[in-house]
């Protein structure tokens, strides 16, 4: 049996009156006309004494986040979801048993407004109660205001009570929705067409992931929650939407830490007749359009760098890159065995299914490179064997066409010049087949609808995916993606 604190006795015995008072406890529908940022911007630069002779009311509701008592007149701030303001209130204007509800009242509790606006001689717009209304009894108290919730897995886990208390996750909270809106505004000005993909899949394609397995009844049928978005989108390109994106919940069956979590938000678009130049342009345009008309800077703290996202930003390609930090230079041809040389003399360990010159340089530069690049940077030109989607560079074949974003040290983007000859592709995914029996658990299955569609005709296009958790996290100059996420993925909680 639950077993409550002295705090929540006297709260629940407070419910307890309220009730025999006739007053609902957990209250009704309140129609309110103002909120609080929107009052102390309207009245904030007017003199206090011009408020003698003005008679504007408004009418407000939030949760209390302080009292102070003062006999038969007091002063307590509620807090809205634009922000907090102070409300006087005193049993001469509002009467005895008004008064005495309030002063029944607790921090936390929700409750409704209406008075006069004015200022006090300290210069703090305030509203003058002139009718107070109970609107929900508060059963819990709340952390104390200068300590908080100062577990940190506890404001996440409670993320409810972290956003009352925490100002700067309630300002994270309200500004990633105006990324996302942003990103989806610019798009469309760029003659993109918002669309929606399934969720369920029979099949593990689009990118190099475990999955989570889940199970149709009716069908009795094994099915994966998708690991990307590519192949419906482009499946798009062959009907002729021609310009397509979608931003949606993606699921990878994989670790947890401060820039992973196993559902995050994706954003892919694919653009027909474009290329990876294209794409290119088109991300840089994307990030500077947010700096400016959401954050407003284009200077930003993360991860210990100053980012700066002025353009034009670096284009490099991988084997130059390499060779710029290790000398070894990578467009050379060299057989399997050297690069393995050349990998055991920089101490890489190489596995089964890597034993590729493709696999050995990318593992060159996840060693050597890919913490260096700090500045926006376009690296392109990856090896064939880790890039199964994407088309191959026409003047060296054991290249291919794709690039991706770093910022940081950290990828944020992934861009194509889109593969749509079909043979290459089914033999591309009759590839990662073979590299699945050699130990590669995250390799792609075949797709045969998708070659099927894909011998229809696609036509030459760029694509590219972003993941949008981490592009807040750089906007909102937060280190873990847990801050910008309202509900991560946590371990259960067996306290109750």
């Amino acid at each position: 049996m639950r077993t409550f604190s002295e705090q929540e006795l006297v709260r629940r015995g407070k419910l307890d009156k309220l009730a025999e008072l006739g007053i609902d406890p957990f209250g009704h529908v309140f129609k309110r006309t103002a909120f609080a940022s929107e009052i102390k911007e309207k009245y904030g630069e007017i003199d206090h004494d011009a408020f003698d002779s003005m008679t504007d009311e408004a009418i407000v509701a939030g949760r209390i986040m302080f009292i102070r008592k003062m006999g038969k007149a007091s002063f307590f701030t509620i807090k809205d979801k634009t922000g907090s303001i102070q409300i006087y209130i005193s049993i001469n204007d509002i009467g005895e048993e008004a008064y005495s509800l309030f002063k029944s009242a607790d921090i936390g509790d929700i409750v409704g407004v209406r008075g006069k606006i004015m200022k006090t001689r300290t210069g703090e717009v305030t509203i003058k109660c002139l009718e107070y209304t109970h609107l929900v009894k508060s059963l819990r108290p709340l952390p104390e205001k200068f300590h908080g919730l100062t577990d940190i897995e506890e404001r996440y886990r409670r993320r409810y009570v972290d956003l009352i208390m925490n100002d700067d996750s309630r300002k994270v909270a309200f500004t990633r929705p105006k990324i996302i809106r942003c990103i989806q505004n610019f798009m469309d000005q760029q003659g993109f067409v918002e669309v929606e993909t399934p969720i369920l899949t029979t099949l593990l394609t689009g990118a190099s992931a475990r999955p989570f397995v889940t199970h149709h009844n009716t069908q009795d049928l094994d099915m994966y929650l998708r690991i990307a978005l590519e192949l419906p989108l482009k499946r798009l390109l062959v009907g002729g939407m021609e310009a397509v994106y979608e931003i949606g919940r993606t699921f990878r069956n994989e670790g947890m830490d401060t820039k992973h979590n196993p559902e995050f938000t994706l954003m892919e678009a694919y653009l027909a007749y474009s290329d990876l130049e294209g794409m290119m342009d088109l991300t840089e345009q994307m990030y500077q359009t947010i700096a400016k008309e959401v954050i407003g800077k284009m200077v930003y703290n993360w991860g210990g760098h100053e980012i700066n996202l002025e353009g034009p930003w670096k284009r490099i390609s991988m084997v130059d890159a390499i060779k710029e930090v290790t000398g070894i230079d990578f467009q050379r041809e060299m057989t399997v065995e050297e690069a393995l040389q050349l990998a055991q003399e920089h101490h890489i360990e190489v596995q089964e299914h890597e034993r590729t010159v493709g696999h050995i340089i990318n593992l060159f530069f996840e060693k050597y490179v890919e913490e260096t690049l700090i500045q926006p940077t376009f690296l392109y030109g990856h090896p064939i064997e880790i890039s199964p989607l994407t088309k191959k560079n026409p003047k060296d074949p054991r290249f291919v066409d794709r690039f991706e974003l770093f910022i940081g040290g950290k990828e944020f983007a992934n861009a194509y010049t889109e593969l749509n000859d079909p043979i290459d592709q089914l033999d591309r995914f009759e590839e990662q087949l073979k590299e699945r029996d050699l130990g590669n658990e995250e390799a792609n299955d075949i797709d045969m609808d998708f070659i099927e569609a894909l011998e229809y005709g696609m036509p030459p296009a760029g694509g590219i995916g972003y993941g949008i958790d981490r592009l807040c996290m750089l906007f909102l100059e937060q280190e873990s993606i847990r801050d910008v996420l309202l509900f991560p993925t946590m371990k259960p909680n067996d306290e109750k």
